[in-house]
């Protein structure tokens, strides 16, 4: 594959997974629709487009995947959810990605990976920033949101631990995807005392679901195997600056110093680690 369709296929992939905090948010800013609702609509469409791609593909026989990372599926769009009913899109993304890189370097760790001095430092100020973002204050972040978020993050974290090595990645996403329904069911079910859909906010859980889902994943295995493991994980780090401009562009919403300070040390920190990490395997 040429380089210039990876960097292309590369920066869709961006867009799209920045604009799944973008519609969420929008969903809860601007419409009635509530977190369950969304997230079941999202996990359904998201299925229905990633089987039609398969399907597209060629792919036939049983679905891919497993119930434990569909479980970690739905723990990661729930929580996504929830939380976006009160953070900013800059905010939950920053939060989303941060917690997915930081579990995935725990697990390193915790399997007996080293970290180079470099690498404590980028973790320090990794951390440092997180509690930054977090200290109370007139700009902080909702505490409860927050903590969805980073849960979100851990179970992102999880789950792309858990599809490393498998044979073909969308296949597993989509089987992953489909048993991820009765999940996503069983949430609207039991809080359908609050539940509440209107036409718009049905449109961008769907947008969200088969677009910046479905398809955003879709564009992402179709790159990867020309990105090197450093610059994949690199990458997805754009993800959080993506989402605040089209945050401040498209929803309006405001760009603090704590956020601009908490971004550079927490998105600046991880990347410390990823590279340093590709530097001493290779």
């Amino acid at each position: 594959m040429s380089r210039p369709r990876i960097f292309v296929l590369t920066l869709l992939a961006m867009l799209a997974f920045a604009g799944n905090s973008l519609l969420c948010r929008a969903a809860f800013h601007a419409t009635r629709i509530d977190a369950a609702s969304f997230t079941t609509i999202r996990v359904v469409s998201g299925a229905l487009a990633l089987w039609l791609i398969v399907r597209a593909q060629g792919g036939k026989g049983e679905p891919a995947g497993s119930w434990s990372s569909a479980a970690a599926l739905f723990a990661y769009a729930a929580a996504f959810s929830f939380a976006y009913l009160s953070l900013s899109a800059a905010t939950g993304a920053l939060l989303l990605f941060g917690a997915v890189q930081a579990t995935m370097i725990g697990v390193g760790l915790w399997r007996g990976e080293r970290l180079r001095p470099w690498q404590l430092l980028g973790l320090a100020c990794a951390l440092g920033g997180l509690v930054g973002l977090l200290l109370p204050g007139l700009s902080a972040p909702p505490l409860h949101g927050a903590a969805l978020m980073l849960l979100a993050g851990v179970a992102w974290g999880v789950y792309s631990l858990r599809g490393k090595g498998a044979g073909d990645p969308l296949r597993a996403t989509a089987g992953n995807f489909l048993r991820a329904v009765p999940f996503a069911a069983a949430l609207s079910l039991a809080m359908l005392g609050s539940a509440a859909i209107d036409p718009a906010g049905a449109g961008l859980a769907v947008a969200s679901g088969a677009l910046t889902s479905g398809i955003g994943y879709a564009i992402w295995y179709t790159a990867l195997p020309g990105l090197k493991a450093a610059s994949a994980a690199t990458v997805q780090l754009t993800v959080p600056l993506i989402a605040a401009l089209g945050g401040i562009v498209l929803l309006g919403e405001p760009l603090t110093l704590r956020l601009v300070l908490a971004s550079i040390a927490i998105l600046g920190g991880i990347a410390l680690v990823i590279v340093e990490r590709r530097s001493a395997s290779g």
